[in-house]
């Protein structure tokens, strides 16, 4: 099969790789879109700790299952699926006590082993979920990021009404958009860099946006301000962003090794609640579920794009010239 593999940081290619063998309990699906992600990038650049190489990287991965693993019932073969990325080992303290999603020995598709910027990807079972008939390519291959937004959502409290603000209007920020809209939120403002994505973002929904948010007239600041960028400089400023008694989530993925200053003091005095959010936590059926009752994300999908052109989508990611790149390994199709 053919398949992108990255040998190291930066050294990257399309190559023949062996048709993957499902194991005990896994099953092999043929993919059909796999979404190129900030992950990704760092991934190819070798700023993700937990990747190892060599490595086929991709982790939004959807398709059909097309063989099954010793021991696996379920999904037949046919069945369109979603796959999961994370694999939590079961074991560990943080997986004894429900969170999974913080396992101690972390693993996952696309990550620490072969994912679905290929033509095919063996996966656990338990991680392909059903799809409904009718889903699009599109739309199953954003089931993924999707999931993370949902985790997204269920950190922050419920209360409809509150006016949010969202820094980066990307595909995660625009999730998190109509996410937070769909809980109730009163208003979504959105702030990002790039024009284009702004405008974008006002005709998906936004009721604000700008390349600065000290264009918004909120004197009081907003309840929810969400850092869907990972960049320090919009940290920095959405934290002074807060209404006093609201709260921020860091959404956005930063390097590690990169620090934001602060007020302590402001956040004792205002009350404000900094919450995290890592990855997916029981929310990838419902992100399905969504699709299913009709959440249009379609829209999103800006490209679809060939594996043999791997080194185009990447030209197209980082010049941040369309929205969600999708890499279809057996030839573009429509999304």
């Amino acid at each position: 099969m053919r398949a992108v593999l990255v040998s190291g940081p930066g050294q990257v290619a399309v190559t023949e790789q062996p048709d993957p063998t499902p194991g005990p309990g896994e099953v092999v699906v043929e993919v059909t879109s796999c979404g190129l992600c900030g992950t990704d990038m760092h991934i190819l650049d070798g700023e993700l700790p937990s990747a190892t190489y060599p490595l086929v990287p991709g982790h939004e991965a959807a398709g059909r299952v097309v063989a099954l693993g010793p021991g696996v019932t379920g999904p037949k073969v046919g069945t369109r699926v979603a796959v999961d990325p994370n694999i939590p080992c079961g074991a560990c303290h943080y997986c004894r006590i429900g969170r999974g999603n913080l396992c101690e020995d972390y693993r996952a598709v696309g990550v620490t082993r072969a994912g679905g910027f290929a033509e095919y990807v063996a996966v656990p079972a338990r991680c392909a979920y059903a799809l409904p008939e009718g889903l699009s390519d599109a739309a199953a291959g954003l089931v993924e990021p999707l999931s993370c937004a949902v985790h997204g959502l269920n950190r922050l409290p419920r209360r409809p009404g509150e006016h949010h603000l969202i820094y980066g209007a990307g595909t995660m920020g625009l999730m998190m958009a109509a996410v937070v809209r769909g809980a109730g939120a009163a208003s979504v403002s959105m702030v990002d860099l790039n024009q284009d994505r702004l405008d974008f973002a006002k005709s998906f929904g936004a009721d604000q946006v700008a390349v600065d948010a000290h264009a918004f007239d909120r004197p009081h600041g907003f309840e929810v301000v969400i850092d869907a960028t990972g960049a320090i400089p919009a940290i920095e400023d959405g934290l002074g962003r807060v209404r006093r008694g609201g709260t921020f989530l860091q959404f956005g993925v930063s390097d590690p090794a990169h620090r934001a200053a602060f007020s302590p003091y402001a956040v004792y005095h205002s009350e404000i609640d900094i919450i995290g959010s890592m990855a997916v936590h029981h929310s990838f059926q419902p992100a399905i579920d969504l699709l299913a009752a009709g959440l249009d994300l379609d829209p999103l999908v800006s490209d679809v794009i060939g594996l043999d052109a791997f080194d185009t989508a990447l030209d197209t990611f980082r010049a941040g010239t369309g929205r969600k790149v999708h890499i279809a390994p057996h030839g573009t199709v429509p999304a």
